[in-house]
């Protein structure tokens, strides 16, 4: 099991930034499948981004891609997502997770695959 804490949310103009930063205790860090999920309110969880253990192979939904980066650093135990070109629409408490990597499947999308949940941080994008 690992402990996640995310942070960096805030309230931002459309258009502007946002760098989140998820910090992990509890275990082998890289071992680990690191991703962000949303839930904006009234809506179901959504995947966001994801980043591979022991690689940086990274998948992004389509609604972001282009926009969003998902990175890790493994010496820090910390995922970051920087938001870029941010939209009203990306309003949303933004989740960080974490699976077990267990070199089989890179990608996993769906809530259900991560065993390791953050509290989330809200971020409010504002026109």
């Amino acid at each position: 099991q690992v402990h996640l804490v995310e942070s960096g949310g805030g309230l931002v103009q459309a258009g502007g930034s946002l760098r989140l930063s998820c910090a992990a205790s509890g275990g082998a860090f890289r071992a680990y499948a690191m991703a962000w999920f949303r839930q904006a309110s009234g809506k179901e969880r959504e995947f966001v981004a994801t980043i591979a253990g022991y690689q940086d192979h990274t998948y992004y939904s389509d609604s972001v891609k282009g926009r969003f980066a998902i990175s890790r650093d493994n010496a820090k135990n910390t995922v970051y997502l920087q938001m870029n070109s941010l939209t009203p629409e990306d309003t949303a408490v933004y989740y960080c997770a974490a699976r077990w990597y267990n070199g089989v499947v890179l990608v996993a999308t769906s809530s259900g695959d991560y065993e390791n949940w953050g509290q989330g941080t809200q971020v409010t994008v504002y026109s």
